[in-house]
């Protein structure tokens, strides 16, 4: 199956560079920017040689697992408020992961999820909430959350990653590009941390999945509205984030804080609520939750 948009991403004036190999799809969409290549473009590839997550780690991408890029035009938003595209993209992950998980594991293909005539089962419903499901889905209660600031979990195994980058180009525009790295056939092994794949969750392969996501996509970044309906992108992300409310600890360069994951402020900031009853704002560190926390 070819990786292609949904029709409201195309009605919505994305577009689509595909590729069977690339270094990197951020990398690749930042490249089309400094060409003069405005979005919204969207840059797969089947497999990515050198995919990068955050403070350059490494970010494995074989074949099967969905690497995926978005150069977002920014014209108009507010320089503090880019960063907030990330939650954005959270959400809009959170969502297209969800929806694929309606599609469960079984010895059906895409083939046979067409109808007599050959057509496509209906694409993915562009509304928020609890939207209708497509053809052949079903309920899939599957425990997939954000983490802080960037990572999809599902059953407690970080299923997904989210890297943001901008850059300031001649003339002054800024470009920014938002990256998605899941884990859709395989996961990563000998990992500090719990890993998950989407296979064991979903029927769903990558280009599937990425038509989910192109579809919500969309519907985050018009809720969003060049940062002014981040309120409502923020109340969305905490209700499907992991650890509010529990023990945290962040790792920072200079220290480790722990306390209690209250909430992310008008910035995105993590905000915890320390044993001595103080709140404390963090931009950036590692986040550990649950008995991790409490032994940090």
């Amino acid at each position: 199956m070819q990786f292609r948009l949904s029709p409201a991403a195309r009605s919505d004036g994305h577009r689509l560079h595909s590729h069977d190999t690339l270094g990197s799809t951020n990398s690749e969409a930042l490249a089309l920017a400094r060409g003069g290549e405005t979005g919204p473009l969207w840059v797969t590839a089947r497999r990515q040689e050198a995919g990068r997550g955050r403070r350059g780690n490494a970010w494995a991408s074989p074949e099967g697992n969905l690497a995926a890029s978005l150069l977002l035009p920014v014209a108009g938003v507010a320089p503090e408020m880019v960063a907030t595209v990330g939650f954005v993209a959270g959400v809009a992950l959170v969502d297209a992961l969800r929806d694929a998980c309606r599609l469960k594991p079984s010895r059906r293909t895409r083939a046979e999820d067409r109808d007599d005539t050959g057509a496509d089962a209906p694409a993915p419903h562009a509304g928020g909430g609890d939207a209708p499901s497509p053809h052949g889905l079903a309920d899939a209660p599957v425990a997939i959350h954000l983490k802080w600031p960037n990572d999809v979990l599902a059953e407690g195994g970080k299923l997904a990653g989210i890297l943001l980058e901008a850059e300031t180009l001649p003339g002054g525009r800024r470009a920014v590009v938002v990256g998605f790295g899941v884990n859709v056939a395989a996961a990563p092994e000998n990992l500090p941390y719990p890993a998950a794949a989407l296979a064991a969750f979903s029927a769903a392969d990558a280009p599937m999945l990425f038509e989910f996501l192109s579809e919500r996509f969309v519907e985050a970044v018009r809720i969003w509205n060049k940062g002014r309906g981040f309120p409502t992108i923020r109340r969305r992300w905490l209700e499907r984030a992991a650890g509010v409310g529990a023990p945290v600890s962040v790792r920072m360069a200079e220290a480790t804080l722990t306390g209690i994951f209250e909430t992310i402020d008008e910035g995105g900031r993590l905000v915890i609520l320390a044993p001595d009853g103080t709140r404390r704002t963090v931009t950036a560190g590692e986040v550990h939750f649950g008995s991790a926390a409490t032994a940090a």
